[in-house]
């Protein structure tokens, strides 16, 4: 009995040496990822990667995560890595799926064994000094889905190369030095291409124009999606005839036509430029007689007709610092208060004694009401609330001046309310001056703000000479716009401001924000048409007359959200159709990496991005669906100001390790 063998354990015994040899060559292939991970950090150092090499496992590593026992994605973003990317270090990482080296201080060209990383999906790579030419190692990695490389320093061309990786859907070249033309890139599932601020000229390619015109900014390219159309010998390579001869201006060196003595062409020069001379004095000459004639007042009738013509849609430059098409009275209403003196005899004395401008005892009285319709005017941008003009007086003075449209409350209750705004005094607050008031006719004035709206100063400008907003402004033009808005709401419960967007963020000449177009929603009478969401309102919100504090903390995110990811919010098209920014940013941060969602302009400052990520938290809890579960004011400034402590004390940290 003792001496009996179960039939069962030679079995188990070979199980038990298969799983061992099983979990040997995991072990092994461990062992083998983090021998690169620990090669990398000898090669690059960097000041998060406090890797304990005790550890036998690196899948708790901070930026290392694992799947099955193997490294399948690396993490390191600003991490302060520095150097050339050596061989045999991430190349031996052969399961890794997702790689992120952003903003960091790599250099030199791309490892040539990244080929052996044949399952890599996602490789971010933006905001290095990466140089040379694209290498074509990138070209046989034919799982790509998404590739960054932009700000960094590459050249030469653009490959044709990249029509191999067939399942690419983002590819972001921008902000590099490549030149010579773009070649046509037809991948069936790109979704997102950049191309823009490079040395590309010609045309762009036909599989191509259905692109954004953003994706080709800054660039010598020509035809759509662009505004410029290309030339005839746009894309051309050569200068040569169909007979084989240089040609010159357009003119074949072969014409039959008979050659101009040097006397005729000196002559056909000489009456070129003083006709020419002729022309401009008699064009400088009508325009001062034109502009004469704009100084005086102009009709109300075809003021209110270019107004209905150009719509109450804001401008894009809104709402002040931005030239529009510049009317020469102060404002459209000019021309309505100087005809009220035909009105019927009974109103006429009434009309005498309310032609008057109303200052507010904080601001001294410099000028009346016939010096501001005396004054020249241009349109700085029509909003919600009406139409903004810039009005200099005669005396030098200059003043933004607001014509309200729709304000069909009583004279009593609009004075009541105009009067608590006029009231309002905070260093975040644009402030209410002055007003008129008649029954056909309100004028706000308020102090006019040179350097304009933040919305000019995000989306104004995108040329090549374009000065980038760095982290310190923006951060800065948050903090300052949460104050004047915390201000607001500290006058009551129900006080809000009811219009919270980039182009009611003013700035003064340091680009400190001010908040303006407060306590205007309940001046102005009943929407016409069903309220329209227009990227800032809350969606709860049915009646803009009706707005909450809440409602104005939903619309203060989207603000955050549009500092950070350099994005519009009324646009309809954030990549995808019909997706609102909160939206965009969210499912971006979930399905890609916050590097995606940041505007590239910040990604060139290193060392801020915990800062931004936590700026870009702060703008998500503030655009949540739900108002209850949204901050309060002062939690939203709070969380600022501490944001922007850290950063300075980190900036003082490393001036003192100087």
């Amino acid at each position: 009995m003792y001496g009996v063998t179960s039939p069962k354990l030679p079995r188990i015994l070979l199980l038990f040496v298969l799983l061992h040899l099983l979990s040997l060559a995991s072990s092994s292939d461990l062992s083998t990822d983090r021998a690169a991970l620990l090669a990398l950090r000898s090669a690059v150092g960097g000041r998060t990667l406090f890797w304990n090499a005790t550890f036998s496992t690196p899948c708790n590593w901070q930026g290392v995560l694992c799947e099955n026992n193997r490294v399948t994605v690396l993490r390191l973003p600003g991490s302060s890595l520095f150097g050339t990317l050596p061989s045999n270090t991430i190349s031996n990482l052969t399961l890794l799926h997702t790689l992120s080296l952003r903003l960091n201080h790599l250099y030199g060209p791309l490892p040539s064994d990244l080929a052996r990383l044949s399952q890599l999906q996602n490789l971010f790579l933006q905001g290095n000094r990466f140089s040379g030419t694209v290498s074509d190692v990138l070209f046989s990695l034919l799982s790509l889905v998404r590739l960054n490389l932009a700000s960094n320093n590459f050249s030469g061309g653009i490959p044709s190369g990249f029509n191999n990786l067939t399942r690419l859907r983002s590819l972001f070249l921008e902000y590099n030095q490549f030149s010579g033309v773009l070649p046509d890139i037809e991948l069936p599932d790109l979704l997102q291409l950049n191309v823009s601020f490079n040395n590309l000229s010609g045309s762009v390619p036909k599989g191509l124009e259905g692109k954004p015109k953003h994706a080709f900014l800054g660039t010598l390219l020509c035809g759509k999606p662009l505004d410029n159309a290309c030339g005839k010998n746009d894309g051309e390579t050569t200068g040569a005839s169909p007979e084989g001869n240089t040609n010159i201006s357009g003119l074949s060196a072969k014409s039959g036509k008979k050659k101009l003595s040097g006397g005729a062409i000196a002559g056909i020069v000489i009456g070129s430029v003083v006709g020419f001379i002729l022309f401009l004095f008699a064009l400088f000459v009508f325009c001062r007689k034109r502009n004469g004639q704009n100084t005086r007042s102009v009709d109300l009738v075809a003021v209110k007709n270019q107004e209905n013509d150009t719509g109450e849609e804001p401008m894009v430059a809104a709402e002040n610092g931005t030239r529009g098409n510049g009317f020469s009275v102060a404002a459209a209403a000019a021309a309505a208060l100087r005809s009220n003196g035909n009105a019927k005899s009974e109103q006429r004395g009434n009309m005498a004694s309310a032609k008057k401008l109303v200052f507010f005892r904080n601001y001294p009285r410099v000028f009346d009401l016939e010096e501001l319709l005396r004054a020249s005017a241009e349109v700085l941008g029509r909003g919600t609330s009406g139409t903004s003009y810039k009005a200099v007086l005669e005396f030098g003075t200059v003043v933004a001046v607001k014509r309200l449209k729709d304000a069909t409350i009583t004279d009593r209750e609009f004075k009541e309310r105009i009067d608590e705004v006029g009231a309002m005094e905070h260093e975040n607050l644009v402030p209410l001056r002055a007003y008129y008031y008649s029954r056909e006719e309100k004028l706000l004035v308020y102090d006019y703000m040179p350097m304009g709206s933040l919305s000019a100063l995000l989306h104004g400008n995108k040329g090549a000479g374009r000065t980038p907003l760095n982290w310190e402004m923006r951060s800065s033009i948050a903090l300052g716009a949460a104050r004047g808005i915390k201000y607001l709401h500290l006058q009551g419960p129900n006080v809000a401001h009811g219009n919270i967007k980039s182009s009611n963020i003013l700035l003064t000449k340091s680009c400190e924000a001010q908040v303006s177009d407060f306590g205007l929603n309940h001046l102005l009478g009943p929407p016409s048409s069903p309220i329209q969401f227009t990227g800032y309102r809350a969606p709860e919100v049915t009646d803009s007359r009706r707005v909450s504090q809440k409602a104005d903390i939903y619309s203060f995110g989207v603000l955050i959200l549009e500092l950070l990811t350099g994005k519009a919010p009324t646009n309809a098209l954030l990549n995808e159709e019909g997706v609102d920014l909160p939206t965009w940013v969210l499912s971006v941060v979930q399905d890609e990496w916050t590097s995606q969602v940041f505007d590239f302009e910040l990604l060139r400052y290193q060392d801020v991005e915990e800062e931004m990520v936590q700026l870009l938290q702060l703008g998500i809890d503030c655009t949540t669906q739900y108002p209850e579960k949204r901050p309060s004011t002062s939690e939203v400034v709070k969380r600022i100001e501490e944001i922007r402590f850290s950063h300075l004390l980190n900036g003082q940290e490393q001036f003192d390790h100087v």
